[in-house]
């Protein structure tokens, strides 16, 4: 069958492109947008890719065409796709229908570290011989590929968005998991969702379909999931927690203050501990809850730690790009106030008194409606100096973000601007944090090539 996907470059339908290859169809696929890394991998599995979308895509006519949720009435292919009456589902309904059927589901919702923690869960029973399927919103270090069908088990990063311009729900509906980790949950895509209640009702409607012999695992003290619960559940909880809390049957111990060596314990027994090179209390939160929904599906936890303590991690997640005259250069997928300061938190925690740089472009929806601008400032607290990027057709202006500063910061209107300043500015030793979630221009890259050409 000849499938054509339209959106084909975002994370979930790079990843669903690969599983329908794998499924033995003819794959192909239109976006705006075509870079690396997903164009990389798609290429490289003799998936054909068009930049656009035109109607000229969808002739001749593939037998389905699967629809992204970026998707929206009036793009030419789409209007042809409805014109000339061609097959089309969303992308996470083909999942259902056509992978995840059958399987063990474990899905990991939550508005921050999912992907991390669907790569952390996948690696983990993969390295304890269960062969799982995943489908990963990022391309991960420790797998050749973001998606694979593997066996009875599939691991799916579980989005709370909606899954398309003709299907409102959030994706994670389709999903039916039988074991589900909600990780977090605060306001976010705002350009759907109204309000956190918003949210929760979507995050409910998932619990709705877990079934009473399944798990959910979920953190303490996250009173924003605690009230979905209290909309009704009827399917056992086990919490987490990186304190000595009662609440939690599944802890976490520092044994080093950036997060880089922990303890577990399970109901108060010690059961092993994981030595990495992630850091960051909010990997370690991870790790802990990917270890609980292992342990559901019958991984012991001496071997998850085993399995964390060669732990890979994920492209575009605090990545070293690399290291020219001394600035270390890094890339990371932060794009809301609480994954920019728990990333930065990271980030000091490792490096110490190291000049940290974050620049920061404000790319997702939500953060170009300013939705979040009041906690922006506090959000990027930690680094000694910020760059925020205006790019242009901002519906806000930053200068408050800056002008609420406690740490030196400035808003630049120009990429080639920030390269300057950095080449010119930065020192050996320092570490520069990029932070989007999108390609940036290419600022990463210039930035290395402008620091290998400084006489500084």
């Amino acid at each position: 069958m000849h499938l054509h996907i339209l959106g084909i470059c975002g994370t979930f339908m790079g990843s669903l492109a690969l599983l329908a290859r794998e499924l033995g169809h003819t794959v192909t696929g239109s976006d705006q947008n075509v870079y690396p890394p997903m164009s990389t991998q798609l290429e490289a599995a003799g998936i054909e890719l068009m930049q656009g979308y035109a109607a000229s895509h969808l002739q001749p006519h593939p037998d389905l065409v699967i629809v992204g949720n970026a998707m929206k009435r009036g793009i030419e292919a789409v209007e042809y796709m409805l014109n000339q009456g061609l097959p089309y589902v969303s992308g996470p309904q083909f999942l259902a229908q056509h992978v995840l059927q059958g399987k063990h589901v474990l899905a990991v919702a939550g508005t921050h570290g999912k992907t991390t923690t669907t790569t952390m869960l996948s690696w983990i029973l993969d390295q304890a011989g269960l062969n799982p399927g995943f489908l990963i919103g990022g391309v991960p270090l420790g797998f050749s590929q973001s998606a694979r069908l593997g066996g009875h088990y599939f691991v799916v990063e579980a989005d709370e968005y909606d899954s398309a311009f003709f299907d409102k729900r959030s994706k994670f509906v389709h999903y039916q998991p039988r074991t589900a980790i909600l990780n977090n949950l605060e306001f976010d895509h705002a350009d759907i969702f109204d309000s956190l209640a918003d949210i929760q009702r979507q995050f409910h409607h998932l619990v709705r379909i877990i079934p009473s012999e399944g798990r959910i695992i979920l953190p303490s003290g996250t009173p924003a999931l605690e009230a979905v619960l209290t909309m009704g559940c009827w399917t056992r909880v086990e919490r987490t927690a990186l304190q000595n809390d009662p609440t939690a049957g599944w802890q976490a111990e520092l044994l080093a203050a950036d997060g880089s060596h922990f303890a577990i314990t399970h109901e108060g027994i010690w059961q092993g501990t994981v030595e990495w090179t992630m850091t960051g209390n909010h990997n370690v939160a991870n790790a802990l809850v990917a270890i609980a929904a292992a342990n559901h599906v019958d991984v012991p936890v001496s071997v998850a730690c085993a399995a964390l303590s060669h732990f890979g991690g994920v492209k575009r997640r605090m990545e070293l790009l690399g290291e020219v005259r001394g600035v270390s250069v890094y890339d990371d997928f932060a794009h809301h106030p609480t994954a920019i300061e728990t990333t930065l938190d990271g980030a000091r925690k490792k490096f110490g008194s190291r000049k940290l740089w974050a620049i920061i472009e404000p790319r997702s929806n939500t953060m170009r409606m300013g939705s979040h601008r009041a906690q922006l400032a506090e959000s990027a607290r930690l680094a000694d100096e910020v760059i925020w990027y205006q790019p242009a057709g901002m519906d806000w202006d930053l200068q408050p973000v800056v002008d609420a500063a406690s740490n030196p910061a400035q808003v630049s209107q120009s990429l080639e601007d920030i390269v300057q300043q950095v080449q010119q500015r930065a020192s050996s030793g320092d570490v520069v944090v990029v932070m989007s979630n999108g390609s940036f221009g290419g600022l990463h890259h210039t930035l290395l090539k402008a620091l290998a050409e400084s006489v500084r």
